[in-house]
């Protein structure tokens, strides 16, 4: 199984790159300033999904979904979305969002998108308006009009998973069921269009079927694994999260529920000693 010529993307590296230098840069900065420490798992994250980014936007991922693959166009946008979003939005520390936030005009409108609600049906309308054929049409054949639609797709991926990993306490995450309720209705809305590219039986994106094919993957084939890849490794993604939450907010009402039968306990004890001592 033969990949695409190596062709690596300059671009890409100065971008992330650059992204990553002054994150470092303004962690220092601001730890020599105030003596206030960045944790190290933040700033993996933050890091890790940088990673990703580049992951996704270098060969041989990039040059599979705009010259030979929708599948790797799915995988793509998994990664900028499902993946790297998250991990990103988690790792900013809540000073350095306060610094980009602190224009009061963007600031409202943040705290508007990354409701809810709104999160949900921006991220989901922006998904759909990327998967629209003549959307898709349009990417693989401009490079600036792919690389500011995945621009689009990741800013609304962020405020889809601000309202389960938001580390700013003015515009906390939702409670733990909270969490769970709305990443379930997340995982409800992608099976749409993955159920129209699984199950049809006509090519949704003709453009596609003119690429060179690779690996003796037909161009219908090629649309039904995207279409399962959207649906079974982005639900999967999702449902790992939903379990996550889950067993952490169980164990943490475990946790608080032992604690306060101990103190229950103790109380119980020093009014029974008073009581004698009387």
């Amino acid at each position: 199984m033969r990949l695409p010529a190596w062709n690596p993307h300059p671009d890409v590296w100065v971008l992330f790159g650059s992204i990553a230098v002054l994150y470092v840069l303004a962690i220092r900065n601001h730890e020599r300033e105030t003596g206030e420490p960045t944790s190290r798992r933040q700033m993996k994250l933050f890091l890790g999904g940088i990673g990703v980014l580049w992951l996704g936007a270098e060969w041989p991922i990039h040059d599979l979904a705009e010259r030979y693959l929708y599948t790797a166009h799915m995988v793509q946008h998994l990664l900028f979305s499902w993946v790297a979003a998250p991990l990103i939005v988690a790792g900013l520390p809540a000073w350095l969002l306060r610094r980009m936030l602190r224009p009061r005009g963007l600031r409202a409108v943040v705290a508007f998108l990354t409701r809810p609600v709104v999160a949900l049906v921006l991220f989901n309308g922006v998904l759909l308006f990327t998967h629209w054929p003549a959307v898709v049409d349009f990417s693989v054949g401009s490079e600036w009009g792919h690389f500011g639609l995945h621009v689009l797709l990741v800013g609304s991926a962020f405020a889809m998973w601000w309202p389960v990993v938001s580390p700013l306490p003015e515009m906390p995450p939702l409670p733990a069921p909270g969490q769970c309720l709305y990443l379930f209705l997340q995982s409800l809305a992608p099976t749409i269009p993955a159920s129209f590219l699984t199950f049809g039986t006509s090519l949704i994106y003709p453009v596609y079927a003119t690429f060179p094919r690779i690996w003796g993957i037909s161009p219908l084939t090629d649309q039904l694994i995207a279409g399962l890849v959207m649906k079974i490794v982005g639900g999967a993604i999702l449902w790992t999260e939903i379990a996550v939450i889950f067993f952490r907010w169980h164990a943490q009402e475990e946790r608080d529920g032992w604690d306060s039968l101990k103190y229950r306990n103790v109380e119980h004890e020093i009014r029974a000693e008073l009581t004698r001592s009387k």
